[in-house]
């Protein structure tokens, strides 16, 4: 049977019927940078970090499939000051206080940040001061802060859990995670400490309590190496929690 082929960068890269470019890369051993995208979740195209550029147009590798003979181009230095501008849009539209942020090491957000060479927020800061803390749950605390819009915790919630715990709600800056519970707390919904959408968060928007710097800093999934280093980076970030 022919080997089916795709190039990224240049380089021959093998792949199966069916996969994208983010799957079929990763296969491969190539890093391609996201943070909506988990392996658990449907395909969702929201952060934009996984843009590539095939056959001339850019596309979304978590969503677009692989065909035989695409042209890929996956590193190059337009695309990696694309994806370190749209990092520096994530940090300044929220809170990010990284050096007192109980997720610092394993923040997936971070260790972009620290991927894309970003140097400073270069746009102004939005310091939002409506996004409020929900510690009322015994066992997770919401810090809306943190929370980059990427919809995991919702799409865990409804796909994995069979929850409907998180949504959206509103729109643009304005956005803000919404749970669904009579009173809005997290206390007062059906949510587990032992949900997938407990565990799936990029950042530290979800934190399970009495168990912050249980790793100390400096032994955390992205502190001895960069978020390349791995094209597994959701399990790396789950594991070092």
């Amino acid at each position: 049977m022919t080997e089916l082929l795709f190039n990224i960068d240049d380089l021959p890269v093998p792949f199966k019927p069916g996969q994208t470019i983010l799957e079929a890369a990763k296969a491969a051993g190539v890093f391609v940078p996201h943070l909506c995208h988990h392996p658990r979740l449907k395909p969702h195209g929201g952060c934009k970090l996984c843009t590539v550029v095939v056959n001339g147009r850019t596309q979304s590798a978590c969503t677009y499939k692989v065909a035989a003979g695409q042209e890929v181009d996956i590193d190059t230095p337009e695309l990696n000051a694309m994806r370190r501008s749209l990092v520096q849009l994530l940090f300044i539209e929220g809170n990010h206080f990284c050096p007192t942020c109980e997720k610092t090491g394993a923040c997936e957000l971070q260790a972009l940040g620290y991927e894309y060479e970003m140097l400073s927020p270069h746009f102004a800061e939005f310091y939002p001061a409506d996004r409020e803390v929900d510690a009322s749950h015994p066992d997770v605390l919401i810090d809306r802060n943190r929370c980059i819009m990427c919809e995991r915790c919702v799409r865990a919630s409804r796909d994995i859990d069979g929850k409907n715990v998180f949504g959206i709600a509103g729109r643009g800056g304005k956005a803000t995670l919404a749970i669904n519970s009579p009173t809005g707390k997290l206390a007062d919904s059906d949510f587990a400490v032992t949900d997938s959408a407990a565990h799936i968060c990029p950042v530290g928007a979800i934190l399970v309590k009495r168990n912050g710097f249980a790793t100390p800093i400096g032994e955390r999934a992205y502190d001895a190496h960069p978020i390349s280093d791995s094209v597994n980076v959701c399990e790396i970030a789950e594991e070092a929690k």
